[in-house]
């Protein structure tokens, strides 16, 4: 065997690994088995982080607008900068559309404070609200344990308020199954008027549970997802407290 077929990635590797422990699901390589990995147990636990960071200014080089701006510069006035770049401010939700075996459905979302139940139908719960992007996000928690029940979950992510900007505020969207590796799903495509995303579903197809990556923007927010997938379900307007 040669020594640079050592490099080559196996013939068998069905997804793009960071490692050992973490799965991408790609437009490549959309989908997993919950349960060929046995990870089809327990709570299952969907998080959702992102950052406010730092708008993209674009545009040409440093050095050539320096020198353009320079020549430029002599016929004009000064103007005073603010300091320091515009900041991206952005309030993402994370939630979950279910519809169960018994032909129910619903939704889970911080909106209208639909938290869900993990003990009792629908089986998912919500740990709460996260306006500021802050390190732990939004976690949803799903119990596997009732996997019968699920007939499929669609996971969503919707700004409620600010800026529509995907593509800068470092959201991901990460599955912790209870056994197995870890799921991530960044969503990272540059849709700059886009509300909301259809992210993932989970689907139980003859007691198999499969999670099939999405990435579906739209620029409407549930009542568009919900159109996409033909959910049916009835929407009307919401808000959050102040804080």
């Amino acid at each position: 065997m040669a020594w640079w077929s050592f490099l080559r990635p196996s013939g068998g590797q069905q997804f793009d690994v960071a490692n050992t422990h973490t799965v991408e699901l790609t437009r490549r390589r959309p989908e997993i088995s919950l349960t060929k990995q046995g990870a089809a147990v327990g709570n299952m636990r969907v998080n959702l982080s992102w950052q406010m960071r730092t708008s993209d200014t674009g545009g040409w080089s440093t050095e050539r607008r320096s020198f353009l701006r320079r020549q430029v510069d002599v016929f004009k006035p000064r103007v005073v900068q603010a300091a320091g770049p515009a900041m991206v401010n952005v309030d993402l939700d994370l939630a979950c559309m279910y519809e169960l075996t018994d032909g129910s459905k619903g939704v889970v979302q911080p909106l209208g404070n639909f938290l869900g139940d993990l003990d009792a139908p629908p089986w998912i719960q919500m740990s709460g609200d996260d306006r500021f992007g802050g390190s732990s996000g939004e976690t949803l928690y799903i119990n596997f344990d009732k996997r019968e029940e699920f007939k499929r979950l669609l996971v969503f992510v919707y700004i409620y308020d600010g800026t529509p900007a995907f593509d800068r505020t470092h959201a991901k969207v990460e599955i912790f199954p209870g056994s197995g590796p870890r799921i991530e799903i960044p969503l990272t495509e540059r849709e700059p008027q886009a509300r909301s995303c259809a992210v993932v579903l989970i689907e139980n197809r003859k007691g198999e549970l499969m999670v099939r990556r999405e990435v579906k923007y739209v620029y409407g927010f549930q009542a568009e997802i919900d159109r996409l997938y033909g959910w049916g379900l009835q929407w009307g307007r919401g808000y959050k407290t102040k804080v």
